[in-house]
């Protein structure tokens, strides 16, 4: 009978669990369809973004809510440093609460909007604002879903492009998985393409789910109450979006947490017990390594948490350095596998951890106010 993630179909189906567990080990696979699918189209994204890319002064802002705003955190300090150019990562719920706070009219602006269903009304509402409040705005919008309203809103606007994801990255489970990872892997191939780089990450990854599950789960049925999940530049990012993998698929019965490894100790070390996991994503930049070390060192000197677990890439089977950026894949695998099994642990159903609905798959209760001119 076929498995995935090491369990058999009926039964993942049975637990509610099928979705979560395909879409978490068909991502190797989706990264390289979505590589294959931006060298398609590269005349057509070529013609439209070189006029941009070339204006003076140029802003780009990387956007989305929840999840796919972690897309832009993750992104952008690598993208500055590969493409000598500023990036900004501002959620739409920061620029939808706070429009005159983040966009400015004084510059010509390039908005990379990510989104999995496209759907979420801060999506929509961060558009419509930037047209309002920026006189010279373009839209670069990656998504999903092809039927979602950012999508069909965009698509015939002359100062838009609409991106649409492989089939297969619009996650039918509540949790983002494949539509995270493959919204990263489509902005690189744009901005940054490197194919050796992807085809490690995907291999690391794929040796992940070859050899890697048992240790998982096991990593997974410990009991704790609280994982933290620490990393630097575009790894604090990755890390952030595991709390919020495990929080998601826990529903909230285990508290986790993000930081960098230095501004860890700058409190939140305080809320280190016997029930708390911590999970170090380790860079593979050697200076930026060294603080990852210390930590590492002191926490265990400590002795107070119940498991510190130092995450680089020989833990997923590559003595080759990958830039951190290509690093976070298998590493969000990973952490995307932990919090699966911890859901299971749990006896709560991974494909929809929140029945009851006050979290849903896409946000709803949201009122979008008009704008207030200045």
């Amino acid at each position: 009978m076929k498995q995935l993630l090491d369990i058999d179909i009926d039964v993942l189906k049975q637990k509610k669990a099928f979705w979560t567990a395909k879409e978490i080990a068909q991502q190797p696979k989706i990264w390289r369809e979505t590589a294959a699918l931006i060298k398609s189209k590269k005349e057509q994204l070529a013609s439209f973004l070189e006029p941009i890319l070339a204006l003076e002064n140029l802003r780009i802002i990387l956007t989305g809510a929840g999840t796919s705003a972690y897309v832009g955190d993750a992104l952008a300090p690598y993208l500055a440093k590969a493409t000598r150019r500023t990036y900004t990562a501002i959620s739409t719920t920061d620029i939808v609460g706070n429009p005159y706070d983040y966009l400015l009219n004084d510059y010509p602006t390039l908005i990379i909007s990510y989104a999995r269903s496209g759907n979420s009304p801060e999506s929509l509402a961060a558009v419509d604002l930037a047209n309002q409040v920026i006189s010279n705005c373009y839209h670069l919008v990656i998504t999903c879903n092809a039927k979602g309203k950012l999508a069909l809103g965009t698509q015939e606007s002359k100062n838009a492009f609409s991106l649409i994801m492989p089939e297969g990255t619009l996650d039918e489970s509540f949790a983002m998985t494949s539509s995270f990872t493959s919204m990263i892997v489509a902005t690189l191939s744009i901005f940054s393409p490197d194919e050796n780089q992807l085809e490690i990450a995907a291999q690391r990854t794929e040796n992940l789910f070859d050899n890697d599950i048992n240790a998982i789960k096991k990593q997974a049925n410990n009991g704790c109450k609280r994982i933290v999940f620490l990393g630097a530049g575009s790894l604090l990012a990755i890390a952030r979006e595991a709390a919020l993998k495990c929080l998601e698929l826990t529903a909230g019965e285990v508290l986790s947490y993000f930081e960098s490894p230095l501004g860890f100790r700058h409190g939140p070390k305080s809320l280190i017990n016997s029930e708390t996991v911590i999970i170090i994503l380790s860079s593979n930049d050697a200076y930026t390594k060294q603080y990852d070390n210390d930590l590492y060192q002191e926490l265990k000197k400590d002795n107070q948490a119940q498991a510190v677990h130092l995450l680089d890439m020989s833990v997923v089977g590559q003595s080759l350095s990958l830039d951190d950026i290509w690093a976070s894949l298998p590493y969000i695998v990973y952490c995307q596998i932990l919090s699966f099994f911890k859901s299971l642990e749990l006896q709560l159903s991974p494909d929809n951890p929140c029945p009851s609905g006050e979290v849903n798959r896409v946000v709803q209760g949201v009122t979008i106010y008009p704008i207030i001119s200045k």
